[in-house]
């Protein structure tokens, strides 16, 4: 599988990132067989977070086997600075390793959030007191919404981050000013060597019944035929500021994840194939997360 450098660290990241929210609510069994293909596919960077559910404990049993073969990133979404250390110990108590790769200040969505945990007291603090200790190798920002990318880019201009999660896809490009927040915060990132990551490529929309509650456990509808995911995958890994992509959180989408990369077409075919899907609208247009 492809890579591509994560920013200014010391790492080469598979382009397609296991999303372990799929593990959240599979029993060991099933997660070991999705972590195995994950493995064998050529993907070397893993995505957690305290929230997802059981998935820290289901990726715990392979630390021992395979921590120095991965890049291994978590989450916190605690607001305060003692909650969030607590929650980066806990969470290496839970996968089974003295130290992490990347803690994350998960779902930072809006600018009252962002103001919160990266000021004084706030999550920021937190992680930054477990990179001073040695547990974690850096720390990035993650978040969800139609204000994302700006809210990133204010981000990375208030603190140093290393990493940035920001939702991208093509549908998402027809929300008013969204893709010129997403063209200047990618343009930053690169800028400042910050690694850019994007999820939601493969989400279609959200789920008709207004819920989250649908055939996969993802809170939206996602694309589920081959030829829709390669395309959404082309078309994001066509920028080239993006080191990679998360994957859906539903066991069963990976491998399509996977074949995607491995077929991966023009930009302009990617979008032709993307216009025939229906209803493919933002997934944030109800916000159920």
């Amino acid at each position: 599988m492809r890579t591509r450098r994560l920013g200014r660290l010391d790492q080469d990241s598979s382009v397609i990132i296991y999303g372990a929210a799929m593990l959240g609510g599979v029993d060991q069994d099933t997660a070991d067989e999705s972590i195995q293909y994950a493995l064998d596919s050529g993907i070397n960077h893993f995505d957690v977070a305290a929230s997802y559910g059981e998935a820290e404990l289901r990726l715990g049993p392979w630390m021992p086997r395979i921590r120095d073969r991965i890049f291994l990133a978590t989450k916190t979404g605690e607001k305060d600075a003692d909650a969030a250390y607590r929650q980066i110990n806990a969470s290496l108590e839970r996968l089974q390793t003295d130290h992490l790769d990347l803690i994350q200040l998960h779902a930072v969505c809006d600018h009252e959030d962002l103001d919160r945990r990266t000021g004084a007291g706030g999550a920021l603090a937190g992680a930054v007191r477990a990179l001073d200790a040695g547990l974690v190798g850096a720390i990035g920002i993650t978040g969800h919404g139609h204000e994302a990318p700006a809210v990133h880019l204010e981000a990375i201009r208030r603190y140093d981050f290393a990493t940035v999660i920001t939702p991208l896809n093509h549908a998402l490009t027809r929300q008013p000013g969204y893709y010129d927040d997403f063209r200047a915060l990618a343009a930053e990132t690169a800028r400042r060597g910050v690694g850019l990551m994007t999820i939601k490529s493969g989400a279609r929309r959200n789920w008709p019944s207004g819920g989250t509650d649908g055939p996969y456990t993802t809170w939206y509808e996602p694309l589920d035929e081959q030829r829709y995911i390669t395309a959404s995958v082309s078309w994001v890994l066509s920028h080239p500021e993006i080191t990679g992509i998360p994957t859906a959180s539903d066991v069963r989408l990976l491998p399509l994840y996977v074949e995607a990369e491995r077929s991966t077409v023009g930009a302009e075919e990617a979008v032709a194939t993307l216009a025939e899907v229906d209803d493919y609208t933002s997934p944030f247009l109800r916000q159920v997360i």
